[in-house]
C-alpha cells in the first residue's frame, strides 16, 4: 500500500500573533516543504484555519504558510 501524505495539524488563526516566531513554508518551498523561520507581522488569511496553514508576513517581507509556532 503507498504512503499517503496527511496534512500537518497546522495552527489556527487564532493561534497565531504579531511578534510571535513561527516557521513558514514559501510559496517556492511548497513542492520542497523547506520550511524558514521569521516573527510574524501580518496575518494575511481571514479564515479561522486553512488546509495548508495560515497565510502571514514575517518582519522581514517574506509571505508563507504557517507550519509550526516556534515560542
Amino acid at each position: 500500500m503507498p504512503d499517503t501524505i496527511h496534512p500537518m495539524n497546522t495552527p489556527k488563526r487564532n493561534e497565531i500573533k504579531s511578534g510571535l516566531q513561527v516557521a513558514i513554508v514559501l510559496k517556492k518551498d511548497q513542492h520542497s516543504g523547506n520550511l524558514t523561520e521569521g516573527i510574524v507581522k501580518d496575518i494575511l488569511t481571514r479564515s479561522a484555519s486553512h488546509p495548508h496553514g495560515i497565510k502571514v508576513r514575517l518582519m522581514d517581507g517574506q509571505v508563507g504558510r504557517v507550519k509550526e509556532i516556534r515560542d
